[in-house]
């Protein structure tokens, strides 16, 4: 019997986000484009934590600021579970030097919430991408 094997090209995306209004409408945004797939919608950080082992997203967009745990504790945790996860930190803070001082090795991309849809978007299937080929 002959398998083979093929890498799927449909990028599994979990939305991480405190506001339901954002989560709903980036699920939106993100359905309406080809190959791409929620696989989740996580209002805290430690959803998202719980829901790894089922979704298996190859990019987490991770608000920052969240009740019970934040992102910045999100993406440790969910480094050291699934490392080859891309997240793609989500914030509203325009502040440079928060951003500076705050920054995280456990972020691969960051993205203030104000940027166009259609940015957003490419650069989720950037890093979707690059989770494909690690």
């Amino acid at each position: 019997m002959l398998m083979l094997s093929c890498k799927s090209t449909t990028l599994r995306i979990l939305v991480v986000d405190d506001h339901e209004l954002t989560r709903l409408t980036l699920q939106l945004a993100f359905s309406t484009q080809e190959n791409f797939h929620v696989v989740g919608l996580a209002s805290n950080g430690q959803e998202a934590i719980e829901m790894l082992p089922t979704a298996q997203p190859d990019v987490i967009v991770l608000d920052l600021q969240m009740p019970v745990m934040d992102g910045w504790s999100a993406s440790s945790h969910i480094k050291a579970i699934s490392p080859k996860t891309q997240i793609l930190a989500y914030s509203s803070v325009e502040d440079a030097q928060f951003w500076a001082a705050n920054s995280n090795l456990n972020f691969d991309d960051i993205c203030q919430k104000d940027v166009p849809t259609t940015e957003l978007i490419a650069l989720v299937r950037q890093l979707g991408e690059r989770a494909k080929n690690n």
